[in-house]
């Protein structure tokens, strides 16, 4: 759903800033799967009618390549993320070149505490609930998407 919002606001490939968005998982869920029925019927109930993607697995050898930013949708996946990029550094022997990895709940100016840390909020997972927790996502990937590219375009993201 993230990356179908995303797509509305910036008419990927045309924002001058934004070459590529793609959406993946960290684990092989799904491989090759279309998205969920309820997500699209979200996506459609706001007008976005024209998002198509099929399910694949985060892959550091190319994504952290070709990717300048992955975001996670949660602190478990952002966790994986952090320890799969920290890993792809020392195969490589350093940091130069390699997305950086963020919560896309960064950029939704609500902050938390959590184990020392303080964070943006996660992406509630609709997946095992009704159609509320749908609308909860959409407005969430709305507003992290807006966040984003806010600080994207004000030069404030490197």
């Amino acid at each position: 759903m993230a990356e179908g919002v995303f797509q509305s606001l910036t008419h990927t490939p045309t924002h001058p800033l934004i070459k590529k968005s793609d959406s993946c998982g960290t684990g092989a869920y799904h491989l090759g799967s279309s998205p969920d029925s309820r997500t699209v019927a979200t996506l459609e109930a706001n007008n976005i009618t024209t998002y198509r993607h099929s399910a694949r697995k985060f892959s550091p050898s190319s994504d952290f390549d070709e990717f300048d930013y992955i975001l996670a949708m949660d602190d478990e996946n952002l966790e994986d993320l952090e320890r799969l990029r920290k890993r792809e550094a020392k195969r490589r022997g350093g940091e130069e070149g390699l997305g950086k990895v963020m919560l896309f709940g960064e950029f939704g100016g609500k902050r938390r505490k959590v184990g020392g840390r303080e964070l943006g909020e996660e992406v509630m997972d609709p997946y095992y609930g009704g159609g509320e927790g749908f609308a909860v996502a959409f407005e969430q990937s709305t507003r992290f998407s807006r966040g984003f590219l806010e600080r994207l375009e004000g030069g404030e993201l490197s």
